[in-house]
């Protein structure tokens, strides 16, 4: 986190999907199942965030991401990266056409579990990092991109209390890396760009889109996927703030 001026931060904005909230592993993994593909919930997150950067580049192009044919894509992915169905080493048209059909399936399957459900699992030391963050007057919002359903997701799963604001792309009209969403969120919270970073999970949407309205952009990286995408990068929320937390504590 060296990159990060973080004596300089008083607001942090975070994405909600993998940088609070996890998808429901169980959930997946019940869905592959279904569909003859063996795996356990530790594999499942393992290949779901060595997918992230192959979403990224696609999204660079100019896809949504709250399209389901993006979701299709970053399914695909993580089931091939999958343990079982790597080791099949498999080939040719035929399997490519199997892990098509199975992917479509699983994805739109998970979508409509919805996304409260979908992405219903808190990543570990989130509620601590939030309230800490929350008591030494860090300013906090989720800008995320979702179905206007994600201030509702958010008091579910017991984080909106620790938040200042949440802005969904589907409520503001504005989807991340399109500037305007991050400049809605400081005029909101009433903090400078210089002064905010914004950490999320996909360096196309979240940093890029940070980069635009002047805010620091921060990666989530929880396997040291990333390698090409100069800034700054840490494996969770709980980390940063704790990098956070410390510099604000030794500036005193």
């Amino acid at each position: 986190m060296h990159t990060l001026p973080l004596a300089d931060i008083d607001a942090l904005f975070l994405d909600a999907g993998n940088t609070l909230v996890g998808m429901d592993l169980a959930l997946v993994c019940e869905r592959l199942a279904a569909h003859g593909i063996a795996a356990e919930p530790a594999d499942v997150e393992r290949a779901e965030a060595g997918a992230r950067p192959a979403l990224s580049r696609l999204l660079a192009r100019g896809r949504s991401s709250e399209d389901r044919d993006t979701f299709v894509f970053h399914i695909r992915n993580a089931i091939a990266a999958l343990p079982s169905v790597a080791a099949r080493g498999e080939g040719g048209d035929a399997a490519d056409a199997e892990l098509d059909r199975i992917a479509h399936a699983v994805a739109h399957e998970l979508k409509d579990a919805g996304t409260r459900r979908l992405w219903s699992r808190v990543l570990p030391g989130v509620p601590e990092a939030l309230a800490a963050l929350h008591a030494a007057g860090v300013r906090l919002a989720v800008v995320s991109n979702s179905d206007g359903t994600i201030e509702a997701g958010m008091a579910a799963v017991g984080l909106r209390h620790y938040l200042d604001a949440v802005f969904d792309s589907r409520v503001v009209g504005y989807e991340k890396p399109d500037a305007r969403i991050f400049t809605a969120a400081l005029a909101q919270i009433g903090t400078k760009p210089g002064r905010t970073a914004h950490l999320g999970d996909l360096h196309a949407v979240d940093v890029v889109g940070a980069r635009g309205a002047g805010v620091h952009g921060v990666l989530v990286d929880p396997f040291d996927d990333w390698r090409d995408d100069a800034c700054p990068r840490t494996r969770s929320t709980a980390e940063l703030a704790r990098a956070l937390l410390d510099t604000r504590g030794a500036a005193r």
